[in-house]
């Protein structure tokens, strides 16, 4: 063949290559599509962007995998063909839905048992924190000097949305070095010692500039809400180190206590300067008549003091008594002027270890070794041995230990001491893949990779010698085993860690910073409020999981967590107790019972507002996600997001409706407005209203519609009761968010049956949070990579 002819030839087999029709679907599937899809999504039209006539059926293909699997999500919930169309025959609907269905959950299945559900993971720098300090019984913060890592499908620990890169080893590299040396110290010279009371009259001394500290009166150190950034700062309490701190304020009592018997505040640490102007949450104080004396336990940096003032925004504001910055109490009585203060009779600070002591870190690091009698070489070999297997998480073999001995004994004959050599053996492990990373292989994960997804799930951080245990002697496998290890592990202290992150991540707590809300709008949103939110979220999921109660709870509950802030926030009718903190509350009374459930509690209703204004398109995406399982794609590109107008002339439902006419738009926002509807009584800090604009002078809120079943509501409460005769629904969500959360990788369409069926297991404990999450963890969806 000519050279010239064989090119042509070459070429023309690569065009048609690249224009090659596409795989058709079968025929029972080309039938239904040809019959009741096609004429809206064809070549010419393609409505939605989509061309039925142009998706290839190669379910290798992971586009052409997603595509069919949002037709088949479609059709099935009822969206398409649209409503307005001609319907086809249910029986036509089952015969394409099933057959669909199975070769789609075939050829995922097919992927999945190739590759696993799960690609590379890696620890995410909350985990890889928790790690350190278990391994080394330090208890240095960690997190915040690594990369921050990025969410996928709403969490942290997908393994999708993570990387690796050389920016990222490197500070891995730092990290690890910093906590060693922390380790070392501690051990080689010993723990640093600090323990200090001060009195009324030492917090309140001058010392330079402007004055912003507390009063000294009789006694007794006196805040007031005084408005000037960092009031309240106590100079003397600066602290020489970085380190943990028990600190203990004496005999805090209220001044003129308000509605509710107490007067909020809150302890904050920081530099309490301008050009360092963060300060950091302690804690809050609730000062009643009654003194008692409160205790902490904060991480504080080198230099850093202490801040303690009332911070409820409804207090009357106290004059600061001097001018400029200056605060100054000569010749007044604030208290006979009937402001609201705080007082207290001294603080105790003492540096604190609350991982583990000194004596604890060196069997961390050395076991039992006398690293001064040892003989070098062997003891080396046997701590770097030891010291890989806890920090691997899994037995190790002489291959996959050599390096981390070659490592170590290179730096001895070098003429380094025993602990110079361990720590560059010990440095090189911690940045080693095997410690970054879950080592997991395709198919049903063997014994030590399944008690680290384990511990990691519900410690976030390695297995325990128990763990390990049951690894190697291969009966952690076993299901009614697991189980035990489950409720084992959630009885540990260590399960708060579980219980804060999954929610925090799930219910998008950790953006409850991301804004402000305007002063002028919400003049009555506080620090003190904030916090409390998300105390009565973890408290109240804490208590679903603990008391294994119903999947329902989630939607609506007769109970919730208040303390007396948070109470007078909501406006709430119960009687809370003052002096106790967050506590448990019957939602007796009608004016209350709003309150019942997640999706009213003001965390949730802060992250999902944007500090001025409502939306229900962000509110309606929030709880099909979060709550009812049911994904929701981005909007087309060329659609404009819809701005509400805050002044209320205008209600942003009308927004919608005219949003909605746009028939693409339309088949998305039958299913997240609904909610979103539901939810406009709230406001962006939580409080109920009636109308929208300033001081409620707008329109009045419509919260009434109908779901994507056809069930009408008129108001939150029967849209409630609509989702509390639906359990398995928000089983499946729930599940759905765990799994998702402790595999890293979200729900797979190869993973539906099997989530069916262990919300089926469930169902006999009427779909309890704990029983949920028990048979979650026995299923394949758990236990295979």
């Amino acid at each position: 063949m000519p050279p010239r002819f064989s090119v042509l030839l070459t070429s023309a087999l690569l065009l048609s290559s690249l224009h090659a029709a596409p795989t058709p679907p079968p025929a029972p599937v080309s039938a239904f599509l040809d019959q009741h899809c096609v004429e809206c999504h064809d070549d010419d039209v393609q409505k939605g962007g989509l061309n039925l006539q142009a998706v290839s059926f190669d379910l290798k293909n992971p586009e052409s995998l997603r595509r069919w699997v949002r037709v088949f999500d479609r059709v099935h919930e009822g969206e398409m063909p649209p409503k307005k169309s001609d319907r086809p025959e249910a029986a036509a609907v089952k015969t394409f839905l099933s057959k669909l269905q199975g070769d789609l959950t075939r050829a995922d299945q097919e992927e999945t048992a190739r590759l696993g559900r799960v690609r590379s993971r890696r620890l995410t720098r909350v985990e890889y924190e928790h790690t350190i300090h278990d391994l080394l019984g330090i208890d240095i913060p960690l997190k915040d000097l690594l990369p921050e890592d990025p969410e996928s499908h709403g969490f942290a620990t997908v393994a999708d949305g993570q990387q690796l890169s050389h920016h990222q080893l490197a500070r891995y590299l730092d990290v690890a070095d910093l906590a060693l040396a922390e380790a070392f110290e501690r051990v080689l010279k010993g723990d640093a010692k600090f323990s200090k009371s001060f009195t009324p009259d030492q917090l309140a001394e001058v010392t330079r500039g402007n004055y912003r500290g507390p009063e000294s009166r009789d006694g007794r150190s006196l805040s007031w809400p005084i408005t000037l950034q960092f009031f309240g700062k106590m100079t003397a309490t600066a602290v020489p180190d970085d380190g943990w701190y028990r600190i203990t304020v004496r005999g805090v009592e209220s001044i003129n206590p308000g509605p509710g018997g107490a007067v909020w505040g809150t302890l904050r640490s920081g530099a309490c300067v301008s050009n360092v102007p963060m300060l950091y949450m302690i804690g809050l104080i609730e000062a009643t008549p009654e003194p008692r004396d409160l205790v902490y336990e904060a991480w504080m940096h080198k230099g850093h003091m202490l801040e303690l003032k009332p911070n409820d925004a409804t207090l009357r504001r106290a004059p600061t008594g001097a001018q400029g910055g200056n605060v100054s109490f000569k010749g007044r009585d604030l208290a006979g002027d009937g402001f609201s203060g705080i007082a207290h009779r001294g603080i105790e600070m003492q540096r604190i270890y609350p991982v583990a002591d000194r004596a604890s870190v060196h069997r961390h690091l050395f076991g039992e070794t006398n690293l001064k009698k040892a003989d070098p070489a062997t003891a080396l070999d046997k701590l770097v041995a030891r010291f890989a297997r806890r920090a691997f998480r899994r037995p190790v073999t002489d291959e996959q230990l050599a390096p981390y001995l070659d490592m170590g004994r290179q730096a001895l004959a070098a003429g380094g001491s025993l602990t110079d050599s361990l720590l560059v053996a010990y440095r090189t492990i911690l940045c080693s893949p095997r410690f970054l990373t879950f080592i997991e292989a395709p198919g049903e994960l063997e014994s030590h990779a399944l008690a680290a997804r384990l511990s990691y799930t519900f410690w976030l951080s390695q297995p325990d010698k128990a763990l390990l245990k049951l690894a190697t002697d291969g009966s952690l496998q076993q299901p009614d085993v697991l189980a035990q290890q489950v409720e084992r592990m959630l009885a540990d202290p260590k399960a708060e860690r579980f219980i804060r992150s999954f929610t925090d991540q799930w219910l998008k707590l950790t953006k409850i910073d991301f804004t402000s809300p305007d002063t002028r709008l919400y003049p009555a949103f506080d620090p003190v409020v904030q916090e409390s939110m998300l105390h009565e979220t973890r408290a109240y999921v804490t208590e679903l999981l603990q008391k294994d109660l119903a999947v329902t709870h989630l939607v609506d509950s007769d109970f919730t967590f208040l303390n007396g802030r948070l109470a007078r926030h909501y406006q709430a009718a119960a009687e809370v107790t003052p002096g106790q903190g967050l506590q448990k509350i019957s939602l007796t009374n009608p004016k209350d019972v709003i309150r019942g459930g997640l999706l009213t509690q003001g965390s949730i209703l802060k992250v999902t507002a944007d500090g001025t204004t409502t939306s229900p398109v962000i509110r309606g995406v929030f709880v099909n996600e979060r709550l009812l399982g049911q994904h929701i794609p981005p909007p087309p590109p060329d659609i404009p997001a819809i701005e509400p107008d805050i002044r209320g002339a205008t209600s942003i439902r009308d927004q919608l409706e005219k949003h909605r006419s746009n028939e693409s738009c339309n088949s998305c926002h039958a299913t997240i407005d609904p909610p979103g509807f539901v939810l406009e009584n709230f406001d962006p800090v939580g409080v109920w209203r009636e109308r929208y604009g300033l001081r409620g002078k707008g329109v009045p809120i419509v919260a009434s519609g109908t779901t994507p079943k056809g069930d009408p509501f008129a108001d939150l409460q029967s849209w409630k009761q609509i989702y509390l005769h639906k359990p398995e629904q928000l089983a499946v969500g729930f599940v759905g968010q765990f799994l998702t959360y402790a595999t890293g990788a979200p729900i797979r369409f190869g993973d539906r049956e099997a989530v069916e069926a262990i919300v089926t297991q469930a169902k006999g404990k009427n779909f309890g949070l704990r029983s949920l999450i028990l048979e979650a963890v026995k299923s394949p969806v758990f236990t295979h990579k």
